[in-house]
């Protein structure tokens, strides 16, 4: 398989070795240093394409991508406001889209714990509902993708929670998310249920990069051939409702 890596930060390197020890090709790398090489870049020359950029540099590259009909498998977070647009556009153009906050195995099985018992907590108002999450100081957005995600999990399932916030509040409608940013953390996740007799957390710690970067090596695997938008529910077959 021909990768070409747009972004080649600390997780495009981590998708670069993996990729190579599996034995795929990677004959294009496109930073924003050379961001001016991914015009000459067709869908003959590579097999998929694997976006870890900024957010202010993901849209254009997907877009460019779709238009190329380069199947490409998206993890940057922070410019998800556009995604339906280039939704419609894969569609459209009869490309290939996989996008996903988070392409940790672990962090998708912990998306479905996470409904699962939003569902059933929301029969018991007498608990508050609060998140956090911890990144490295690179990290440029906050909440996290992941977080936004759990987030999303949680309202879909709690009818008494209208939207999620980015800070401490006293609002019961509202889902505060509190963001920390500490050197060298891969990412942590904790959902916490409070009443005034327990408290009930279900919590992720990622050791490292390498489970999200293989995460994103095999869901470009799992691209080839494909049409459509497509994310990690898809890859993973996880159904639970």
């Amino acid at each position: 398989m021909r990768i070409m890596l747009l972004g080649y930060g600390k997780m495009g390197k981590t998708i670069e070795k993996i990729a190579v020890d599996k034995g795929h090709q990677v004959p294009f790398i496109i930073d924003y240093n050379n961001i001016g090489e991914l015009q000459n870049v067709k869908a003959t020359d590579v097999d998929v394409a694997i976006e870890f950029t900024q957010p202010e540099s993901a849209y254009h590259n997907v877009k460019y991508c779709i238009e190329q009909n380069i199947p490409v498998v998206c993890g940057t977070t922070g410019w998800l406001e556009k995604k339906s647009e280039l939704e419609q556009l894969c569609i459209s153009k009869g490309s290939a889209f996989f996008y996903a906050s988070n392409y940790s195995v672990g962090v998708n099985l912990f998306f479905h714990f996470n409904k699962i018992l939003a569902k059933i907590m929301g029969n018991y108002p007498i608990y508050q509902i609060s998140m956090d999450e911890i990144h490295h100081t690179e990290k440029k957005d906050a909440p996290s993708g992941t977080a936004i995600t759990l987030a999303e999990g949680i309202l879909e399932n709690i009818s008494n929670k209208k939207s999620w916030v980015n800070e401490a509040t006293d609002d019961s409608t509202l889902l505060p998310i509190i963001s920390k940013r500490i050197e060298n953390v891969s990412g942590t996740h904790s959902v916490y249920f409070d009443s005034e007799v327990d408290s009930i957390e279900i919590k992720h710690t990622a050791h490292n990069r390498h489970g999200f970067a293989s995460g994103a090596v095999v869901a470009a695997e799992w691209l080839i051939g494909k049409k459509g938008v497509f994310g990690m529910d898809d890859l993973l077959k996880l159904n639970i409702k």
